[in-house]
């Protein structure tokens, strides 16, 4: 998984954002909030944009009086962070990510299951081969989860 939320300019990256999810706001480390919307609307927004992100933004007010302004938005009036519909799925992957299991996954995957090459043609046989080793994979581990049923003796 791609994780551009770090940022390569000095100023502050995603992660240096607290995310409260009962308000569903950023908290940035100057304490200020970043919210989808400012204002109450008649129809409520959810706010999702067509990427399947959520933006939230910071009061212009908020970052032209904070005395972090350069370290939070050296480039902008005020501060914007994309949050993902998926980013609690995004969190998950980051953490498994870090793990050496992916990898040894993968060498199984190759040594064992014979997936040293993909021989369908594309992105989508790509995937599709490896979305069929996969299940493979994790049915094998199911298997090994199912206990066997206790012998039946003739008496």
């Amino acid at each position: 998984m791609f994780d551009k939320s770090e940022r390569t300019d000095g100023a502050f990256s995603r992660g240096d954002f607290a995310y409260d999810t009962e308000a569903d706001v950023y908290i940035c480390p100057g304490g200020n909030e970043l919210m989808t919307y400012r204002r109450a609307f008649a129809v409520p927004h959810d706010g999702v944009m067509k990427d399947g992100t959520i933006r939230y933004r910071a009061s212009k007010f908020d970052c032209e009086a904070c005395a972090l302004k350069p370290k939070f938005c050296p480039n902008a009036v005020a501060r914007k962070i994309a949050h993902s519909i998926y980013e609690a799925a995004r969190d998950k992957a980051r953490a498994i990510a870090k793990t050496a299991v992916v990898e040894r996954l993968f060498a199984h995957l190759k040594r064992i299951l014979g997936l040293d090459r993909l021989r369908l043609r594309g992105p989508n046989g790509a995937k599709d081969e490896l979305l069929l080793a996969a299940t493979a994979q994790n049915l094998r581990k199911l298997a090994k989860l199912v206990p066997l049923p206790a012998p039946i003796f003739a008496a």
